[in-house]
Protein backbone atom coordinates (compact mmCIF):
# COMPACT_ATOMS: atom_id res chain seq x y z
CA UNK A 1 0.00 0.00 0.00
CA UNK A 2 1.20 3.58 -0.50
CA UNK A 3 1.62 5.76 2.09
CA UNK A 4 1.34 9.76 2.14
CA UNK A 5 3.03 10.31 5.52
CA UNK A 6 3.55 8.67 8.29
CA UNK A 7 3.35 10.28 12.04
CA UNK A 8 6.06 9.03 14.36
CA UNK A 9 5.15 10.06 18.24
CA UNK A 10 8.60 9.85 20.57
CA UNK A 11 8.73 8.94 24.01
CA UNK A 12 9.57 5.51 26.25
CA UNK A 13 8.24 2.11 26.61
CA UNK A 14 6.23 1.17 29.91
CA UNK A 15 4.25 2.37 32.44
CA UNK A 16 6.92 3.77 34.57
CA UNK A 17 7.44 6.34 31.78
CA UNK A 18 3.86 6.98 31.07
CA UNK A 19 2.34 10.75 32.01
CA UNK A 20 6.03 12.22 31.30
CA UNK A 21 7.44 15.39 29.80
CA UNK A 22 9.61 13.13 27.59
CA UNK A 23 6.05 11.04 26.20
CA UNK A 24 4.54 13.99 24.85
CA UNK A 25 5.27 12.36 21.52
CA UNK A 26 3.11 9.57 22.49
CA UNK A 27 0.60 11.74 23.92
CA UNK A 28 -0.42 13.20 20.17
CA UNK A 29 -0.37 10.04 18.59
CA UNK A 30 -2.71 8.70 20.96
CA UNK A 31 -4.64 11.76 20.39
CA UNK A 32 -4.67 11.25 16.90
CA UNK A 33 -6.07 7.79 17.03
CA UNK A 34 -8.66 8.54 19.17
CA UNK A 35 -9.91 11.80 16.63
CA UNK A 36 -9.39 8.77 13.80
CA UNK A 37 -11.62 6.50 15.52
CA UNK A 38 -14.61 9.07 15.73
CA UNK A 39 -14.11 10.65 11.91
CA UNK A 40 -11.74 8.14 9.77
CA UNK A 41 -10.43 4.30 9.59
CA UNK A 42 -8.39 3.07 11.87
CA UNK A 43 -6.41 -0.35 11.50
CA UNK A 44 -3.88 -1.80 13.54
CA UNK A 45 -1.03 -3.18 12.19
CA UNK A 46 1.81 -5.85 13.40
CA UNK A 47 4.75 -2.97 14.17
CA UNK A 48 7.09 -5.89 15.57
CA UNK A 49 9.55 -6.12 13.02
CA UNK A 50 9.99 -2.27 13.34
CA UNK A 51 10.48 -2.75 17.07
CA UNK A 52 6.83 -0.42 17.34
CA UNK A 53 3.24 0.02 17.83
CA UNK A 54 2.02 0.87 14.56
CA UNK A 55 -1.51 1.85 13.06
CA UNK A 56 -3.16 2.28 9.38
CA UNK A 57 -5.47 5.29 8.99
CA UNK A 58 -7.30 7.41 7.05
CA UNK A 59 -8.84 10.66 8.02
CA UNK A 60 -10.48 13.23 5.86
CA UNK A 61 -8.08 16.22 7.15
CA UNK A 62 -4.79 13.99 6.27
CA UNK A 63 -5.74 13.12 2.42
CA UNK A 64 -4.80 10.11 2.68
CA UNK A 65 -3.81 7.46 4.02
CA UNK A 66 -1.01 7.87 6.94
CA UNK A 67 1.25 5.40 9.14
CA UNK A 68 1.52 6.15 12.94
CA UNK A 69 3.99 4.52 15.31
CA UNK A 70 5.04 4.78 19.14
CA UNK A 71 8.35 3.36 18.74
CA UNK A 72 8.99 0.55 21.53
CA UNK A 73 13.09 1.22 21.63
CA UNK A 74 14.20 3.86 24.39
CA UNK A 75 14.60 7.18 23.41
CA UNK A 76 17.80 6.94 22.51
CA UNK A 77 17.15 4.41 20.31
CA UNK A 78 14.60 5.53 18.19
CA UNK A 79 16.33 5.28 14.73
CA UNK A 80 15.67 1.37 14.93
CA UNK A 81 12.51 1.66 14.54
CA UNK A 82 12.49 4.78 12.13
CA UNK A 83 14.74 3.62 9.62
CA UNK A 84 13.60 0.23 9.01
CA UNK A 85 9.85 1.20 9.03
CA UNK A 86 10.32 3.78 6.59
CA UNK A 87 12.80 1.78 4.63
CA UNK A 88 10.11 -1.27 4.78
CA UNK A 89 7.47 1.33 3.66
CA UNK A 90 9.60 2.62 0.97
CA UNK A 91 8.74 6.40 2.55
CA UNK A 92 10.99 8.69 1.97
CA UNK A 93 12.16 11.39 4.87
CA UNK A 94 10.31 14.13 3.75
CA UNK A 95 6.78 12.12 4.20
CA UNK A 96 8.31 11.60 8.29
CA UNK A 97 6.52 13.87 10.88
CA UNK A 98 8.27 13.31 14.17
CA UNK A 99 6.63 14.49 17.35
CA UNK A 100 8.98 15.26 20.34
CA UNK A 101 9.56 17.16 23.44
CA UNK A 102 10.92 20.49 23.36
CA UNK A 103 13.13 21.89 26.26
CA UNK A 104 13.92 25.41 24.35
CA UNK A 105 10.06 25.86 23.44
CA UNK A 106 7.37 27.09 26.66
CA UNK A 107 5.37 24.44 28.25
CA UNK A 108 1.91 24.50 25.76
CA UNK A 109 3.65 26.35 22.80
CA UNK A 110 4.42 24.29 19.61
CA UNK A 111 6.80 24.47 16.78
CA UNK A 112 6.98 22.89 13.13
CA UNK A 113 10.05 22.95 11.12
CA UNK A 114 11.97 20.36 8.60
CA UNK A 115 15.51 20.00 9.41
CA UNK A 116 17.72 21.52 11.49
CA UNK A 117 20.20 20.24 15.15
CA UNK A 118 18.71 17.94 17.50
CA UNK A 119 19.28 20.57 20.26
CA UNK A 120 20.64 17.30 22.70
CA UNK A 121 17.41 15.23 22.47
CA UNK A 122 18.87 11.67 21.92
CA UNK A 123 15.66 10.21 19.84
CA UNK A 124 16.66 13.25 17.02
CA UNK A 125 20.25 12.06 17.39
CA UNK A 126 19.26 8.22 16.63
CA UNK A 127 16.59 8.98 13.91
CA UNK A 128 19.20 11.17 11.89
CA UNK A 129 22.54 9.01 12.23
CA UNK A 130 20.34 6.55 10.93
CA UNK A 131 18.54 7.90 8.18
CA UNK A 132 21.63 9.30 7.39
CA UNK A 133 20.26 12.89 6.80
CA UNK A 134 18.38 15.77 9.41
CA UNK A 135 15.97 16.92 6.99
CA UNK A 136 12.81 15.64 8.11
CA UNK A 137 9.85 17.07 9.48
CA UNK A 138 9.63 18.47 13.62
CA UNK A 139 6.10 18.58 15.60
CA UNK A 140 8.07 20.30 18.68
CA UNK A 141 5.88 19.73 21.66
CA UNK A 142 7.11 22.57 24.48
CA UNK A 143 8.03 21.22 28.25
CA UNK A 144 10.13 24.27 29.37
CA UNK A 145 13.90 23.68 31.08
CA UNK A 146 13.71 23.00 34.14
CA UNK A 147 14.21 25.84 37.01
CA UNK A 148 17.33 24.76 38.26
CA UNK A 149 20.57 23.77 35.53
CA UNK A 150 21.95 20.83 35.24
CA UNK A 151 18.76 18.67 36.04
CA UNK A 152 17.79 18.16 32.60
CA UNK A 153 17.20 14.18 32.55
CA UNK A 154 15.11 14.41 36.23
CA UNK A 155 12.84 16.82 34.49
CA UNK A 156 12.34 15.31 31.24
CA UNK A 157 11.22 11.69 32.59
CA UNK A 158 9.12 13.65 35.39
CA UNK A 159 5.70 14.47 35.45
CA UNK A 160 4.61 17.96 34.85
CA UNK A 161 2.86 19.70 37.49
CA UNK A 162 -0.82 20.57 37.26
CA UNK A 163 -0.29 23.92 35.61
CA UNK A 164 1.86 22.56 32.98
CA UNK A 165 0.09 19.40 32.32
CA UNK A 166 -3.31 21.68 32.07
CA UNK A 167 -1.29 23.39 29.04
CA UNK A 168 0.37 20.23 27.55
CA UNK A 169 -3.36 18.89 27.55
CA UNK A 170 -4.62 21.86 25.68
CA UNK A 171 -1.80 21.79 23.11
CA UNK A 172 -2.75 18.59 21.65
CA UNK A 173 -5.96 19.76 19.57
CA UNK A 174 -3.68 22.69 17.91
CA UNK A 175 -0.58 20.15 17.34
CA UNK A 176 -3.07 18.29 15.15
CA UNK A 177 -4.38 21.06 13.78
CA UNK A 178 -0.44 21.57 12.64
CA UNK A 179 -0.05 18.25 11.12
CA UNK A 180 -3.04 18.61 9.26
CA UNK A 181 -2.09 21.83 7.62
CA UNK A 182 0.93 20.67 6.94
CA UNK A 183 -0.98 17.37 5.38
CA UNK A 184 -3.23 19.68 3.38
CA UNK A 185 -1.01 22.71 2.27
CA UNK A 186 2.40 22.26 3.27
CA UNK A 187 5.46 23.66 5.49
CA UNK A 188 4.70 27.51 5.92
CA UNK A 189 1.11 26.84 6.58
CA UNK A 190 2.07 24.63 9.56
CA UNK A 191 4.97 26.45 10.52
CA UNK A 192 1.62 29.52 10.90
CA UNK A 193 -0.45 26.87 12.60
CA UNK A 194 1.99 25.84 15.28
CA UNK A 195 2.50 29.66 16.08
CA UNK A 196 -1.55 30.28 17.54
CA UNK A 197 -0.29 28.26 20.18
CA UNK A 198 1.78 31.42 21.45
CA UNK A 199 -1.93 33.14 22.43
CA UNK A 200 -1.36 33.59 26.27
CA UNK A 201 -4.40 31.97 27.00
CA UNK A 202 -4.41 28.75 24.79
CA UNK A 203 -8.04 27.24 24.44
CA UNK A 204 -8.27 24.38 27.49
CA UNK A 205 -9.48 21.34 25.49
CA UNK A 206 -8.64 18.51 26.95
CA UNK A 207 -8.38 15.86 24.62
CA UNK A 208 -8.82 11.65 26.02
CA UNK A 209 -6.01 9.31 24.58
CA UNK A 210 -6.59 5.97 23.80
CA UNK A 211 -3.82 4.50 25.79
CA UNK A 212 -2.78 5.01 28.96
CA UNK A 213 0.95 6.93 27.71
CA UNK A 214 -0.89 10.33 27.57
CA UNK A 215 0.07 13.17 29.95
CA UNK A 216 -1.50 13.40 33.09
Amino acid sequence: MEYTGVLVGLGNPGPRYDGTRHNCGFALVSALLELTEKEGTLSTLNGGKFSCELWRLRLPQLGGTWLAAMPQTFMNLSGQCVQPLLAWHKLKPEQLVVAHDELDIPAGELRFKRGGGNAGHNGLKSITQLLGTPDFYRLRLGIGRPPHKGDVINWVLGRPDADDAGKLRASLPLALDTLFAFAGKGLEAAVRMARKADAPKAPKIAVKAVKANILK
